[in-house]
This record gives structure tokens, sequence and C-alpha cells, in this order.
């Protein structure tokens, strides 16, 4: 990202301050995040769930900026699982929609002014219409923008999307279109919700939960993964900048040797050394 096109100066003095020790080469093209903490948020303050996942919706928006401001290619927030819809109470479930419409409503123009396009992941057609209408209305006023690519997974589990690739590449085998024994990993990922979109670099998970949840499992193999014990409601644009600065302190290796290191000379091992006990 080349700083002259950025909204660095845009950021607050406090973010400012965090991105300032950040290399802005080495920034992350795909940050992943799920949001976790909504209820628990509301219980540690006595309220009812759903202040909690408002209080969430703010965040998102707060995070967005941020992503948008310092160039971020991508950013997508696990809003809405497949589990939630089947397993949280319907009252829950409707209320979480009503609020994803009101989200999309109130903020598309905030979107626009930060050049920002929206998307979405999941099993989507299995939501109601009225949600579906607003979504795919947002996503057309947002599709001329060039900016960080918002994508929220609704109705989203990875297992259903790796079901529903390899669905997808049973009737390409049945059309003879592809051979199994020619099958490869790049049929699998163009099957996949996030085809058009890089693996995340970075997977942030608020509220301490040591877990993946079922989240674009395919797509985190070789993630950074940064757990907080933040709770979602309070997790700000400053709070992702600090995951970014832990982040460039790793050593991403992808299964090789990080620098520097050396490969054992298996030759000159004792030959009793190679005999496991």
């Amino acid at each position: 990202m080349s700083l002259n096109f950025s909204r660095v100066h845009e950021l607050p003095s406090d973010e400012l301050a965090v991105y300032r020790r950040l290399d802005p080469t080495r920034l992350p093209k795909h940050v992943a995040i799920i949001m976790d903490g909504n209820g628990r948020w509301a219980g540690k303050r006595s309220l009812k769930r759903f202040l909690g996942h408002q209080q969430g919706a703010e965040s998102v928006q707060y995070v967005v900026e941020t992503a948008s401001r310092i160039g971020l290619p991508w950013l997508t927030l696990y809003a809405f699982s497949l589990e939630n819809n089947l397993r949280r109470p319907k009252l829950e479930v409707s209320f979480l929609m009503r609020l994803l419409r009101t989200y999309l409503s109130n903020n598309v123009q905030r979107m626009n002014d930060n050049n920002v396009r929206i998307q979405y992941i999941g099993r989507t057609h299995e939501l109601e219409g009225e949600v579906r209408e607003r979504m795919e209305w947002a996503a057309d006023a947002t599709k001329h923008n060039t900016g960080t690519v918002l994508t929220l997974a609704l109705n989203y589990g990875a297992r259903s999307e790796l079901v529903d690739a390899f669905r997808a590449l049973h009737r390409e085998i049945q059309a003879k279109e592809l051979r199994l024994e020619d099958l490869t990993e790049q049929d699998i990922q163009r099957h996949l919700y996030t085809a058009h979109m890089p693996d995340p670099d970075l997977l942030i998970r608020t509220s301490g939960e040591m877990r993946v949840s079922n989240y674009l499992l395919w797509q985190i193999a070789y993630s950074e993964i940064f757990v907080t014990e933040r709770l979602w409601p309070d997790f700000r644009g400053i709070h992702m900048l600090e995951a970014i600065e832990d982040y460039q302190r790793r050593e991403r290796r992808y299964g090789g040797l990080g620098d520097g290191s050396e490969s054992d000379d298996v030759a000159q091992l004792p030959a009793k050394a190679l005999v496991p006990r």
C-alpha cells in the first residue's frame, strides 16, 4: 500500500500512534474476525442480550472505518453462523435479522464515504426475503467502491461450505468436465464461497475463547491467530491495529524453516540416531 493513497491521516490520534509502530509494507491483505461476546457484555451489565448485539453492531462500523483508513484490502466478519440460525431462540434470531437490516440501512452512506464495498458469504438464500432484499440493496449501492471489501459471513458454516463445494465438484465430474483422478486443492478452492478472495493472513477472535467455531476452516490453514479477552462490543479499530502489530512480530513459515534456521544434515547422523525408540 502506498501511503500517498492511504487515509492514515484520518486515524484518531491513539490509532495513529499504534499505526506508526507498524511496517506499512507488511500489513495483512485479509483480516478475518470472529466477533464474540455480545451476550456476555450485556450480562456483565445486567442488560438484555439484544443490547449487547446493538453495541456489537456499533463496533463493526468503528473497525470497518479503521480498516478503510489504513487501506486494508479485505475484512471478513463472522456475523451470523448456521448454528446461530438453528440453535438460538427464534426471538433472538428475528432480532438479529432486524438488526442486520437496520445496520445496512443506516451505514451504506458511511460505507460509500469510506470507499467500502460490502458482500456476503454463506447460505444466504435461506435467509428471509426482506433481509436478502436489504442485503442486495447494500451490495448494489456499494459495488463501485474500490477500497476495503467488507464481507459478512451470514448463515455461514465452514463445514456446510465444504459440502456445497463438494456437491459442485460432483456435478462437474458427472458432466465429465473434471476427472476425479485430476482433482486438486485448487479445484476445491474455486468452489468455496471465498474463491475470489485471498485466504486470511490474520484471524482475530474476541472474548478469549480458544476455538475457531466452524469459521473458514479451509481458508485459515496458515493464518496467524490472535485471541483477545476483550468482548466484541468493546473492540475498536485500535485493537485491530494492536492485533496487526502482534502479527507483524511473527514469522510466517508455511511449514518451512524460519530465517536463519538450518536443516539437520541427516546423512551425517549415526545410524542408531535414525532408529525410533
